[in-house]
């Protein structure tokens, strides 16, 4: 089975004065194409590093990390910035949009920061795909705050990445319009044939999702496919 994401025996400690604090204990999380996989435990649990992990941002201390067929084990900084601008998709908790800027230009930084020619049109699509078609040159104070979260989702496919990693994107919604992106996140993944991950506090959508990866102690206690 191909796993664009594929984190193996993960072990992330931290200094805690003379101690020191497991965030994750040999830890493994293997992610296919086309589905959705939830991460869900409590808080301080490793959801979050687990995570951060596969999108690049922390080094483990232990353990193989393979991202969209790169090994990042032991990369450079440079090839770990350069895999998560181009293959990895990050959805953040809060959206981080810049105020100044319309919904289309939103996306198109992500071609500036990467250095490509400018692409509204493939921006424009995008906009379509999360259902803000008509809306790219609205500013933020526009928007509705799922209106806004639509955007962040959008911003993390315009570089069509393989892998898609959301940490909390529904904590800030009502459940209804948590429903409605988490819906979205699914319906993406399926037609882009992404491996998504979404931490979630949620239980209710995480039971949508394809698998359930539960975070215990910096441990994967187990896993429930849905």
């Amino acid at each position: 089975m191909n796993y664009p994401l594929d984190l193996r025996n993960i072990t992330v400690t931290y200094p805690d004065g003379p101690t020191v604090t497991i965030a994750l204990d040999a830890a493994d999380l293997q992610v296919p194409a086309g589905q959705v996989t939830a991460l869900v435990g409590e808080s301080g649990s490793g959801k979050s590093t687990l995570l951060s992990v596969g999108a690049g941002l922390v080094v483990p201390d232990s353990g193989s990390v393979r991202v969209a067929g790169t090994d990042l084990t032991d990369a450079p900084d440079k090839l770990r910035s350069q895999t998560r601008r181009n293959h990895i998709g990050i959805i953040f908790q809060q959206a981080n949009l810049i105020a100044s800027l319309t919904v289309r230009e939103q996306l198109e930084i992500v071609d500036h920061i990467s250095g490509r020619k400018r692409r509204p049109h493939h921006a424009d699509e995008l906009l379509e795909q999360v259902g803000l078609g008509g809306l790219g040159g609205r500013r933020m104070q526009q928007l509705s705050g799922g209106q806004r979260q639509r955007v962040n989702i959008a911003r993390a496919l315009m570089a069509d990445p393989e892998v898609l990693l959301a940490d909390e994107p529904t904590s800030a919604l009502d459940s209804k319009l948590s429903q409605q992106i988490m819906d979205l996140l699914i319906r993406l993944t399926r037609e882009r044939d992404l491996a998504t991950v979404v931490v979630t506090h949620d239980r209710g959508l995480a039971a949508e999702c394809d698998a359930v990866v539960e975070v215990n102690d910096g441990k994967i206690k187990e896993t429930i496919v849905t």
